[in-house]
């Protein structure tokens, strides 16, 4: 699923279509990049394989595609002076929700580049027995808008493939490296200066969290009588003791007396 964080930043605007449809490409865009952080944590482990590797290809593919036409957007809009400052709100939003996920397409994609140098195709042996099963397929296939991708792949690596695409991944990694310096040089936008218009829990409670915070706020807002007679006894045992010792300094004072 896209992070919590990102989603809440990126809201629709409510005026002019043209807008809520280039929104609606950049969360496209956010929930290709988080398909491939899921297909990336799949490297090395017991389902990584040759279908993996081009699954991640194609989603990758998928994502600096969505990047690129949404950075040319983004960047436009906030470079335009006119821009009304409602509107520049609106895009300062999903520039700080778009330049977040960029970050997070480049960290994976290092991570997978490093990881296909551990843990090669030609070597199945060495895969970490994760116990994961299935599941990157119907990922990549929700990513790329296909329906299936359960296709034959052949049974022996083809040679050369994975020196090709490990220098294949290395341009495209620098490629992102560059829309992210780019990015910033040409808008200047400070991330902590953009305030969220998103609800302020991104992910709603169950029904089981929604009961212990009530019963919590009821609690520290109205005490039951279990509260009160708890306290009432806790009071007595203070006077007691406090009596008890009363009581022992008047023996020890009377005993003093007598035998002196």
């Amino acid at each position: 699923a896209v992070p919590s964080n990102i989603m809440a930043k990126a809201q629709l605007p409510k005026n002019h279509s043209r807008s809520r449809n280039k929104t609606r490409m950049l969360f496209f865009c956010l929930f290709v990049v988080a398909c491939y952080r899921h297909l990336a944590s799949c490297v090395g482990g017991c389902t990584d394989s040759l279908q993996l590797r081009d699954e991640l290809r194609q989603t990758r593919d998928k994502a600096q595609k969505l990047a690129a036409a949404n950075c040319h957007h983004l960047t436009s809009h906030l470079r335009d002076k006119s821009l009304p400052e409602e509107q520049r709100k609106e895009m300062e939003l999903l520039w700080v929700a778009f330049s977040s996920s960029l970050e997070l397409l480049h960290a994976d994609m290092c991570k997978v580049f490093n990881m296909g140098d551990i843990f090669s195709l030609a070597n199945s042996a060495v895969f970490v027995q994760t116990g994961i099963q299935g599941g990157g397929s119907e990922v990549a296939a929700r990513a790329l808008s296909m329906p299936d991708l359960n296709q034959a792949q052949s049974p022996v690596l083809p040679e050369g493939l994975e020196t090709q695409e490990r220098s294949t991944m290395e341009q495209e990694i620098s490629q992102v490296d560059h829309m992210i310096t780019d990015m910033e040089m040409k808008v200047n936008v400070l991330r902590w200066m953009v305030e969220s218009r998103g609800p302020q829990y991104a992910e709603p409670l169950n029904s089981t969290d929604s009961a212990s915070l009530a019963l919590l706020s009821m609690d520290e807002e109205q005490p039951g009588a279990e509260h009160e007679a708890a306290r009432h006894h806790s009071q007595m045992l203070m006077m007691l003791l406090l009596l008890a010792v009363i009581l022992l300094a008047a023996a020890l004072s009377v005993s003093v007396v007598i035998f002196s």
